[in-house]
């Protein structure tokens, strides 16, 4: 005898196990796509930082190299003049100043001190032949912080003229966001995520000089008679440079501090 078919009875998803299961996909694809935006977020801030700290980088080391070449050529460095005239053809200081340049030199100081209007706490200017294969005289190159820019302005050295007011009307933006020179309320708020930064909740200084004594160098600011532009031997350059936008998890500032030191070819030539 044949034993008759026997046919069970196939059974699918019911319509609430439809919707349970949609509802648990739909909150997997809620948290993947939230981990995915905060990755993004947070690869955008890493990408601006890394950005800013490579352009703080480059300015930083264009610098020193600048004070790196300042003081050159002395005067000694020719047996024959070339034909330029004779202050064109060569630096008579590492770092020029106003007022008073060549005759008068200024004493440097900080925070506002000193009697130099140039170089400063974030303005400098350095002499030097940039291009020494050329026989188109010394450069004046300048550094100047001004509203969170740091500019670079380059011109030829002018006989008789005066360092501050040729290369005044020369500069481009060099490297963005350079907060040395931040606000009492910026500081504040940047010490709050960086407490090292800022000691004292002052201003930092871009640039400070040390200048060679009889005994031994000294920041020039404390270095007496010998407190003068025409005496820098050093250059100590810091910048704090902040991130385009803020952290994006935490809302906070992204700031980098940068240091370099530039050491002058030809010190104390007058």
């Amino acid at each position: 005898m044949k034993r008759a078919p026997h046919h069970r009875k196939e059974r699918g998803f019911s319509l609430i196990e439809m919707m349970i299961a949609a509802v648990i996909f739909i909150l997997l694809c809620g948290a993947a796509f939230a981990l995915l935006s905060v990755a993004q977020q947070r690869y955008q801030t890493e990408s601006q930082v890394l950005n800013s700290f490579q352009e703080a980088r480059f300015g930083l080391d264009e610098i020193v190299r600048d004070v790196n070449g300042s003081g050159y050529p002395p005067q000694n460095q020719f047996s024959i003049m070339p034909n330029l005239p004779p202050a064109n053809a060569y630096a008579i200081t590492p770092v020029a100043w106003s007022t008073g340049y060549p005759n008068a030199p200024c004493q440097i100081g900080t925070g506002g001190g000193g009697t130099c209007t140039t170089p400063g706490d974030f303005d400098m200017i350095v002499e030097r032949d940039v291009d020494p294969w050329r026989t188109d005289g010394v450069e004046w190159t300048r550094y100047q912080l001004n509203n969170n820019i740091l500019s670079r302005s380059q011109t030829y050295k002018v006989v008789g003229g005066d360092p501050d007011a040729t290369t005044a009307s020369s500069f481009v933006p060099y490297v963005q966001n350079v907060m040395n020179n931040a606000s009492a309320a910026q500081i504040a708020q940047f010490r709050a995520a960086y407490p090292s930064m800022f000691p004292g909740g002052s201003p930092v200084p871009v640039f400070s000089y040390t200048c060679y004594t009889p005994f031994g160098p000294q920041l020039c600011a404390s270095a007496g008679s010998y407190n003068s532009p025409i005496n820098v031997t050093d250059v100590e350059i810091t910048l704090i440079v902040m991130a385009p936008t803020q952290d994006a998890q935490t809302g906070q500032p992204r700031l980098i501090e940068l240091h370099g030191r530039g050491h002058s070819l030809n010190p104390a030539q007058q």
